[in-house]
């Protein structure tokens, strides 16, 4: 698969890790490691009584001192979220309490570091700081990350270095026990999941920005010089999207655009190759359907093309729009009001039918004789300015247009008006015409993703050259261009189905039910001049 590139491979995994890792980041701060986080440790155990076990190593003289320590315990916020006083689950005044297994707190003393000497306005009896026995009880202190505050605690009747434990809980947090007696004063920015996963990140993107800079010296064959596309108005978007592309990319490259039609293009190119084969070789005609056969010039498939038909905002046909023989029969003439197709809308019921229509060297129009009139478009032209007659008449009003452009635009502003046009320049509009479904059938993405289906008006796009592209030159580097996945990502954001991606579709025919609308014109000639 073309597509299936390392760069693009990287590229995609890029992006998705890219989305991956915030989404990961934010469920695992929020439900994995349990936001609120109170740990503590202890600084120090040392034995200050008179006892045998544990030696007086300072004045410490005290009455009923046998076996008498000092512990200093550090109670701090490890987590990353504020912990408030409501957030202490105890169901007492107090929020956490200290425990020394085997011995008895004599006294204690509470310090916290500068800049937060507010939390000694919490330390009181009426906020449940007492000592009972082996036990303090902890005020509900609130601590923002990386605040902390330490309890100096006398102790007797047991030796020093036993067990000591914080009990309490956290809504949506937990209290837990640092093994190391001297804290990082640094609060820690990253958890670890959040450091891998980080690194991943990084690591894919300097893979994709190392392939990218391997590629950045020759990404696709430039060449230099100048070169004309015309041709097709309904491809016109992507050949000028793809043109200002390889400019950008190719210095010394000039290219212009010049749509007027798809059978005028192919007709220019092949008078061109008559008179002046090098000048020809400058030049790329992009054609709606396989025009160029009959001059034998050499043809490149491009796209899977959709066309559709449009009306006026105020023409509302409903989800199943026009059965093929109302649109004969609309475009045959058989039809001046909208009332006359669709019956009981009041609102369009005298609303004159204005065709909207292109020269007949339009391959837009040329596809929708061969795949939905199966035949000519015979009411004949009788408006300039797509206007219909003041009066009823018998005959219906047709205008010719030169460019899709000016079909929508006019099927835009004129009421009544229908016409046809390449879908993405459709779509374009907004709700500014209507999408006519035939038969029900739409040209939306999925259809356009599974070939259509049964869409009828739809065809191969052609990039036609008078013969081989010479090697070396900007036509034939703009053709290579047109398979590189950049391009093929425009061809299919316009609406259009890459042939270098659906291989298999491109090579799709009219099948016999459908016929064609017999010979274009000028196809039993050459070209004049």
């Amino acid at each position: 698969m073309e597509w299936l590139s390392l760069e693009n491979v990287i590229a995609i995994g890029t992006s998705v890790l890219g989305l991956l890792v915030p989404i990961a980041m934010f469920l695992y701060d929020r439900r994995v490691p349990r936001r609120k986080l109170i740990g503590y440790r202890v600084q120090m155990d040392s034995p200050i009584g008179d006892g045998s076990s544990n030696p007086r190593l300072g004045d410490f003289d005290v009455p009923n001192m046998a076996d008498a320590s000092l512990v200093l315990l550090r109670i701090e916020n490890d987590g990353s979220q504020s912990v408030a006083d409501n957030d202490y689950t105890s169901s007492e005044v107090h929020g956490l309490t200290a425990e020394f297994t085997g011995r008895t707190v004599q006294a204690v003393s509470v310090t916290q570091p500068s800049g937060i000497e507010h939390l000694n306005s919490h330390f009181t009896n009426a906020n449940g700081f007492e000592h009972i026995g082996s036990t303090v009880t902890i005020p509900r202190v609130p601590l923002n990350p990386g605040d902390h505050f330490k309890l100096l605690v006398l102790l007797s009747g047991g030796p020093a270095e036993g067990e000591v434990k914080l009990i309490g809980g956290l809504r949506d947090g937990r209290v837990h026990r640092n093994s190391a007696p001297t804290p990082d004063e640094k609060l820690r920015t990253f958890s670890l999941p959040a450091r891998l996963l980080s690194g991943a990140l990084a690591l894919a993107v300097l893979a994709l920005a190392g392939i990218i800079v391997l590629r950045v010296g020759n990404p696709i064959e430039c060449e230099q010089g100048t070169l004309t596309l015309t041709g097709s108005t309904a491809f016109e978007p992507v050949a000028r999207t793809l043109a200002r592309q390889y400019e950008s990319k190719c210095q010394g490259a000039d290219i212009s655009v010049e749509a007027r039609g798809s059978e005028d293009g192919v007709a220019e190119l092949a008078e061109l190759g008559e008179r002046s084969p090098d000048a020809a070789g400058s030049v790329i005609a992009f054609s709606d359907g396989p025009m160029g056969r009959r001059w034998n010039l050499t043809g490149k498939e491009v796209a899977l093309s959709f066309f559709t038909l449009v009306v006026h905002k105020d023409v509302d046909l409903g989800p199943h729009g026009l059965s093929l023989q109302e649109v004969r029969d609309i475009y045959a003439g058989r039809y001046q009001r909208w009332g006359q197709v669709v019956p009981g809308q009041k609102e369009i019921a005298d609303l004159p039918i204005v065709l909207v229509s292109r020269g007949d060297e339009s391959g837009t129009r040329q596809i929708f004789q061969d795949r939905v009139l199966k035949g000519w478009e015979k009411a004949p032209s009788t408006s300039l300015d797509c206007t219909p007659p003041v009066r009823a008449a018998d005959t219906v009003t047709r205008c010719e247009l030169g460019s899709t452009r000016a079909v929508l635009n006019k099927v835009e502003e004129q009421p009544g008006a229908i016409g046809y046009s390449e879908v993405g320049l459709a779509k374009e509009r907004g709700g500014k015409v209507r999408v006519v479904p035939l038969a029900g059938d739409w040209p939306d993405e999925r259809q356009i993703d599974l070939g259509a289906g049964h869409y009828p008006y739809k065809d191969i796009e052609y990039a036609y050259t008078h013969g081989p592209a010479p090697a070396g030159s900007l036509a034939a580097g703009f053709l290579a261009y047109l398979d590189e996945s950049v391009s093929q990502n425009v061809i299919r954001g316009k609406g259009h189905l890459p042939c270098l991606r659906e291989p298999e579709q491109c090579r799709w025919v009219p099948t016999p039910a459908e016929g064609t609308a017999g010979p274009r014109r000028a196809a039993d000639s050459p070209p004049k001049g």
